[in-house]
């Protein structure tokens, strides 16, 4: 059974998607860029801040789902500019370190808003 995770403590989809979906015991968050859900602006220029409020918006939309980061086990890492991969792996280890689920980091051309950093999720009961 299909479910529709929707939360307003993440950001507003930013187009023809859902926040989250959870099908057979398994979540898929779309990738959460740094936006302050009760804003929709970006919460500062530093790329440690903004990792810090991307994975806070992914931990809220695991847990109106009933999940938590420990449920993690594959993460996808888009960002801006591999020379920020020390600092951003410095607060992804906050939020993930313990648990290590898969992941896939890549430099891209460009991010929506242009942010430095997006982060997306899969998580499993």
């Amino acid at each position: 059974m299909r479910k529709v995770i929707t939360t307003e403590k993440a950001p507003a989809a930013l187009g023809p998607y859902s926040q989250g979906i959870e099908i057979n015991g398994v979540l898929y968050v779309s990738g959460q860029i740094p936006f302050v859900p009760e804003t929709m602006t970006l919460v500062s220029d530093d790329v440690k801040a903004q990792t810090r409020q991307s994975l806070e918006n992914v931990k809220a939309i695991l847990e109106v789902a009933g999940y938590t980061m420990q449920d993690v086990v594959k993460a996808g890492v888009f960002i801006k500019n591999m020379d920020d991969f020390v600092a951003i792996n410095e607060v992804y280890a906050e939020y993930l370190g313990d648990v290590k689920p898969a992941r896939a980091c890549v430099e891209v051309a460009r991010l929506p808003k242009d942010v430095k950093v997006e982060i997306e999720v899969i998580a499993v009961k």
